[in-house]
């Protein structure tokens, strides 16, 4: 999927002007949206960033409601229910900078020589072990294609190498964009 500008600018501003909402305790925004591929049921994460550090991810891989509606739920999981953080502040707002990975279908391949690192993300499945990395943090920590499957079994917690044997491996590619690139 590639989305216009217009587009890009209105799930930013859905995700920055929900977050603020919630902050505020009021009621999330509330859009009817015509538009047939922001109402397209789309996986999609949306990453927090602080002072260019992370302060929050989380996404949902398989679109089972509205992109617009997926930007919404996943603002508010990253701004207060990522478990790697405390819930966001008011007084933090202003110094977040928002991300936005819309996701293409996943695709299980059976030889990880497909996995193009920089366009591909990495979902790794093993016993009830899960794991997930965005394309782009292949190419923000320098790994190669090996390092980056891995980090997917760490993040899995599991050992790396753990892809070698008995692992599920799905790829998809992202269409990634943030506050800092439209302004």
């Amino acid at each position: 999927m590639k989305l216009s500008d217009e587009q890009r600018r209105f799930l930013l501003k859905l995700a920055r002007d929900t977050i603020k909402a919630a902050l505020d305790h009021r009621p999330l925004p509330q859009n009817t949206v015509d538009d047939p591929v922001l109402s397209r049921p789309c996986g999609a994460f949306v990453t927090l960033h602080k002072g260019g550090q992370l302060r929050g991810c989380i996404g949902s891989l398989i679109g089972e409601r509205p992109l617009y509606i997926t930007i919404q739920e996943m603002a508010i999981e990253a701004a207060f229910r990522d478990p790697r953080f405390p819930p966001l502040s008011a007084e933090e707002l202003p110094q977040i900078e928002i991300e936005i990975s819309v996701l293409s279908p996943l695709e299980r391949i059976t030889n990880v020589e497909q996995i193009e690192v920089g366009k591909h993300g990495i979902y790794l499945i093993k016993g009830f072990h899960r794991g997930v990395l965005l394309p782009q943090v292949a190419t923000e920590y320098g790994w190669d294609r090996y390092k980056f499957l891995d980090n997917t079994c760490l993040k899995a917690g599991l050992p790396p190498g753990c892809w070698r044997s008995g692992a599920e491996i799905y790829i998809f590619s992202a269409e990634v964009f943030s506050e800092g690139n439209e302004k």
